[in-house]
């Protein structure tokens, strides 16, 4: 059903909710909150919690002023409390001057904050009291939003559809359903938008993230069977010149990667197509074993093909390779083939990759568009953002000259940064053999973390402004795109007028997040890049696809809401060259059992470490946290968070295909159409 078919949506509003990929009623049923807002009953002052959410109830005292700062205007004010006073700040908000009433009481919302004696809060909710008993005790559903599209017409769009969509259909088997106590699909799916409850909440939730496990791992199963003991398109030998280009680097191969390496090179030489994740973290020479596997397949008269994330990083791993090639004279010929290519350039490189004589094509999703044509394709490299599902891989293999059906397939090479701990990933890449780098080179300096709260804020802005004036950039990372989206975190547009109201004029700030256009991403990470920019306000967008060796400092506002894997995934981003790095993770809570798990972070630099904590310390009812953004992109999902339930999802598959290999039984009649369905969007490369 079209979007367009529910009230109160037309055109111009169809065409904001296409912004966030929504486009059918069924579509938006499947858009769900990201948390709720959660009205509790209000607390005298002097009793709150230091950097809580918290409501209290006050008089204004005194004038409302508005000042005016670089263009940032700033309102202030006092709130008389009982248990003291509040100090209010505001900012963009100068018609709260006209609109509040000295000696009116409000109900006042948001972080608060003690500064010695003073309780401090800024960009708090205000509501009369009476508006704000009808919504205490409720839980109120806030969604993702892109402007001009407001949480209040999505949950009225949201109601709308869940009446319009037929939900009667229920996927998971009913064995599975009464076994594990999970309520039907129209239930959890109402209870999970509108939940009466946090009880009923963590009951819907776990079924339908339960859903989205069980599918993926049937899926992987299938993956993991059609490909067992597949047969390579092009057998290969060991070659020469793998072995004088690793004499020749300027570096040793860690132990690690000479490990990593021999597993690679055996895959490739056995006549059986290689399935291999290639797990490290930032900095563990993941890039040099894809490139020796790429001047392997050359050397064997094959063609072999990388695939990045991003524009960006393609050029990079291009400009990488190609130097490696001036240098030591490997005698390939690399070709990039990205979206930005020239329809010029992308004829001649098309008939270069299709005579064969590009032996190695490094590119974004336009590697595997239907023009390209390959001459001899032996080796797909992927990032994991990019994993390719069955049809994807039967694809290229038709690409290079060998048709699906006679059991013969590319070599497939993952290599993913994100360190997940193994017992996960054997469910999670259950059609991979694993490998990994668990050792960084000797020389590489450790990253310096320090983790504080929002009081040290000033500093780490001069510690910034340091930084520039020595040529260094900086990345500054907040968890929302835009203001009201979430009055308690930091948004990167409210973020970046208050940056430029706090640093000199002649820091250049740049912004950067997932809603923009692919182009305008794309241009944004070259200025970082080209350093026309010093400091970048971003979103995790960042959290792949940018390497800038210059980049020393990030700062992460709201730390205490992301997942430790995650703040270590983003940290990834700075110390990546010769020179000192810096990260500073600054938390508005500061609950000793916060401070205590974002301090692992100065523990250890060690992904799979911190990523075993992470396993260990969020549990199932952390529902709001910042969603972990990494490549395992489950609409609600987190490996984390969820561990048990990916657990669990793991055993019934297994449990489920040891009864019915195929699922043609009668009783799984829903889910293989559910199947057949996540199948096609296996790969959705609008996210790229």
């Amino acid at each position: 059903m079209d979007i367009k078919t529910l009230k109160g949506v037309g055109e111009k509003t169809a065409a904001l909710f296409e912004k966030l990929n929504i486009c059918t009623a069924e579509e938006l049923v499947s858009y769900y909150p990201r948390d709720y807002e959660q009205f509790s009953e209000p607390v005298l002052l002097d009793g709150a919690q230091d950097g809580e959410l918290t409501a209290v109830e006050g008089r204004i005292a005194g004038n409302v002023a508005t000042r005016h700062v670089r263009g940032l205007s700033i309102t202030t004010f006092q709130a008389a409390c009982e248990g003291g006073t509040l100090h209010l700040t505001y900012f963009n908000m100068p018609y709260l001057k006209n609109s509040l009433k000295r000696g009116a009481s409000y109900i006042f919302r948001g972080c608060l904050h003690r500064r010695g004696d003073r309780f401090v809060m800024e960009q708090a909710g205000i509501y009369k009291p009476e508006e704000y008993g009808k919504l205490t005790g409720c839980m109120q559903p806030r969604y993702s939003t892109t402007k001009g599209l407001t949480n209040n017409a999505i949950t009225k769009a949201v109601k709308q559809a869940i009446g319009m969509v037929d939900l009667s259909e229920d996927p998971l088997p009913e064995e599975i359903r009464e076994k594990e106590g999970y309520p039907g699909l129209a239930e959890a799916v109402g209870q999970m938008h509108f939940p009466e409850g946090r009880e009923k909440l963590l009951a819907a939730r776990s079924r339908l993230v339960f859903d989205e496990f069980f599918r993926f791992i049937l899926i992987l199963r299938r993956m993991r069977d059609d490909n067992e003991r597949s047969g390579s398109i092009h057998p290969m030998i060991e070659v020469a010149q793998t072995k004088r280009l690793i004499e020749a680097l300027p570096y040793r191969l860690t132990n690690a990667q000479k490990r990593v390496w021999e597993e690679i090179q055996t895959d490739m030489a056995s006549g059986y197509a290689m399935n291999r994740l290639v797990q490290g973290d930032v900095g563990s020479g993941k890039t040099i074993l894809a490139f020796l596997a790429l001047l392997m397949c050359a050397a064997n008269n094959c063609q072999g093909a990388m695939m990045a994330p991003t524009e960006v990083l393609a050029r990079q791993h291009y400009e990488s390779l190609m130097k490696l090639d001036k240098e030591y004279g490997l005698q390939i010929h690399p070709v990039l083939l990205t979206g930005s290519v020239s329809a010029r350039d992308r004829r001649e490189i098309y008939a270069q990759i299709e005579s064969g004589e590009a032996d190695i094509v490094i590119g974004t999703h336009a590697l595997i568009q239907e023009k390209v044509a390959y001459r001899r394709l032996a080796l797909v490299i992927t990032d994991e953002q990019h994993r390719f599902g069955v049809r994807q891989r039967e694809r290229l293999a038709e690409k290079g000259g060998v048709l699906p059906e006679t059991g013969k397939t590319v070599h497939v090479l993952v290599m993913s940064a994100t360190p997940i701990p193994r017992t996960l990933a054997i469910i999670l890449y259950g059609d991979l053999h694993i490998s990994v780098l668990d050792e960084l080179p000797a020389d590489r300096l450790p990253i310096k973390n320090c983790v504080v709260d929002t009081s040290y804020r000033n500093t780490a802005y001069k510690f910034i402004e340091k930084e520039v004036a020595q040529g260094r950039q900086v990345y500054v990372i907040c968890p929302m795109v835009e203001e009201g989206e979430s009055p308690e975190l930091e948004d990167v547009g409210s973020y970046t007028k208050k940056l430029k109201s706090a640093l000199p004029e002649t820091i250049r700030i740049g912004t950067l997040h997932g809603r923009m256009r692919p182009a305008q991403k794309t241009k944004i990470m070259e200025d970082f890049e080209a350093h026309n920019i010093d400091v970048l306000v971003s979103t995790t967008v960042i959290e792949v696809g940018i390497n800038v060796p210059n980049a020393t400092v990030m700062l992460v506002e709201n730390a205490e809401r992301f997942g430790l894997a995650q703040l270590h995934q983003l940290r990834g981003r700075v110390g990546r060259g010769d020179s000192q790095s810096y990260c500073i993770f600054i938390s508005k809570s500061q609950r000793p059992q916060t401070m205590e798990r974002l301090k692992i972070l100065n523990e250890s630099n060690d992904g799979f470490y911190i990523a075993g904590k992470d396993l260990s310390l969020r549990g199932p009812g952390d529902l709001f946290g910042i969603r972990q953004s990494g490549d395992m992109r489950f609409a609600l999902g987190d490996i984390y968070r969820d561990a048990s339930i990916l657990q669990c999802a793991s055993d019934w598959a297994d449990k489920v295909l040891a009864k019915d290999k195929t699922l043609s039984g009668p009783q799984y009649d829903a889910l293989r159409k559910s199947l057949a369905e996540q199948e096609i969007n296996e790969v959705d490369f609008r996210s790229i």
